[in-house]
């Protein structure tokens, strides 16, 4: 008896023992935080395309909170991810474009970044893909180069002329080539290992970012004469000011609306951006099958986001850089153990908002100076009171506010704009110039910052459209 009680002793000190090497002594939750580059609402569960096929994005959102109206702070990557990682808008960091990189910056060199908080407070910190915008490795204890863009093929397949990574069509010819399924390989592997410390993981994955290019069996499940295309209005910019126009198309890496109709390319386009959001979400797919089935499923927070939307074709314009629907929202999930699942909230939420909620569910201290909002009393209750929009902005006094219902754009020039989502999804109508909005109109402009950090130098694509459009704008 005594030698059986003894046996049951060691059983129960040796699972007590595995608990805590999994978990680590304590029990703070671990992170997964996983990026999709360049991913607009095209999702199955956000219905922003009808054949856009996405079970692993579903089934995730089944599993947690799905903002269908999320934002990013820039429509731009650097930006956006930078203010993501540091909790602070780009007029107050003066991060509006490409260029500089956040790790270029010396008044910044001494604000914590989102995973060096963790780390600080006793977190395994590690990552693969795109995280930050440029070299993500300064940032993680541990970080694995997947690639990035590519592979590239050695001729373009649809664009010719233009940027490099302007491209899209069936390349190459198997997926273990793609960086992401290598992201995705290693986060089979590290959550396949035992850590002694809870971890904070980032996953950055860059399909669809262009080049547009996938393995044949993702173009496959799109057949090219069946895809639908985005709806669109014929003069859709007339009721626009000359300066919008201009800092959406001057100076963009992205080819013309134009050309891409005179090629005939815009299904080819659509068909690659479609096979390439399935083919990342079957990369994601092969991360949550191997959280489901490790020992750190119970007690992982699963962060799902996209830096910012893309167009494809819609307002006659191509990629990212704008300040309209199509360019801000993102998908945006958060899977969060002892909480609610498939449930959803239609609140103005931000990117931003992530640092202070993940702060808030790993029970860290609040940083006072985080300019978003927490998301944990959304995530508690989709319906909860909400007083707060969601503000992108398009380089230095460029701003777009969205509320539940209505997206007001003020640009530098003074040229404005109102679009009531409710009623006008595909933002066709500008109401600023209707009386009975006004009441609306000063609402939402009061949310405009009042006052914006200096524009940081660089020579990106963005700031290039951004001073075309003022010289321009002083010609006329």
């Amino acid at each position: 008896m005594v030698t059986k009680l003894k046996s049951l002793l060691w059983c129960l000190i040796l699972l007590f023992g595995s608990f805590c090497l999994a978990f680590g002594s304590n029990t703070k939750p671990n992170i997964l935080l996983i990026s999709i580059d360049d991913l607009n609402n095209w999702v199955g569960c956000l219905g922003g395309h009808p054949q856009a096929h996405t079970p692993n994005i579903d089934r995730l959102a089944n599993q947690g909170t799905l903002f269908t109206n999320a934002h990013c702070q820039s429509p731009v990557c650097n930006p956006s991810r930078a203010s993501i990682m540091t909790g602070r808008y780009p007029h107050s960091t003066g991060i509006y474009f490409l260029s500089p990189k956040l790790g270029a910056i010396p008044s910044l060199k001494d604000l914590k970044t989102l995973p060096h908080v963790f780390a600080e407070n006793g977190y395994k910190t590690l990552a693969a893909g795109k995280i930050f915008h440029g070299d993500s490795k300064p940032y993680f204890q541990e970080y694995f180069n997947s690639g990035k863009f590519g592979p590239l093929p050695k001729k373009k397949i649809s664009q010719p002329h233009g940027h490099k990574l302007w491209d899209w069509g069936a390349f190459p010819n198997d997926n273990e080539l793609m960086p992401d399924i290598k992201t995705a390989r290693w986060a089979v592997d590290q959550l396949n290992k035992i850590h002694q410390i809870p971890f904070f993981m980032g996953i950055g994955f860059y399909r669809p970012h262009v080049p547009m290019c996938v393995p044949q069996e993702w173009f496959d499940q799109y057949p090219r004469e069946k895809i639908q295309l985005p709806l669109t209005k014929k003069n859709d910019l007339d009721d626009l000011s000359q300066y919008a126009i201009d800092l959406t198309n001057l100076k963009q890496a992205a080819p013309e609306h134009s050309w891409i109709i005179e090629s005939d390319q815009w299904k080819h386009a659509v068909q690659a951006y479609l096979a390439s959001i399935s083919f990342v979400d079957h990369c994601l797919g092969i991360v949550l099958d191997a959280l489901e089935t490790s020992q750190y499923a119970d007690n992982t927070i699963i962060v799902l986001f996209s830096d910012h939307g893309f167009h494809l074709g819609e307002k006659e314009r191509w990629g990212k850089r704008s300040l309209w629907e199509d360019s801000t929202q993102v998908p945006l999930i958060l899977s969060v153990p002892n909480h609610k699942a498939k449930q959803s909230s239609s609140k103005p939420v931000e990117l931003i908002d992530l640092f202070p909620t993940l702060l808030e569910l790993a029970s860290l201290p609040n940083d006072p100076n985080q300019e978003g909002q927490s998301l944990v009393p959304l995530i508690k209750d989709p319906e909860a009171q909400w007083d707060y929009p969601a503000i992108t902005s398009f380089g230095r006094g460029n701003y777009s506010v969205r509320s539940t219902q209505y997206r007001y754009i003020q640009y530098l020039d003074g040229s404005t704009e109102l679009y009531d989502l409710n009623q006008d999804p595909h933002e066709w109508d500008n109401l600023v110039n209707d009386p009975k909005k006004q009441t609306i109109i000063d609402q939402l402009a009061l949310h405009i910052p009042q006052a914006a950090h200096p524009i940081l130098p660089g020579k990106s694509t963005g700031h290039k459209a951004y001073q075309a459009a003022h010289q321009n704008n002083i010609k006329n």
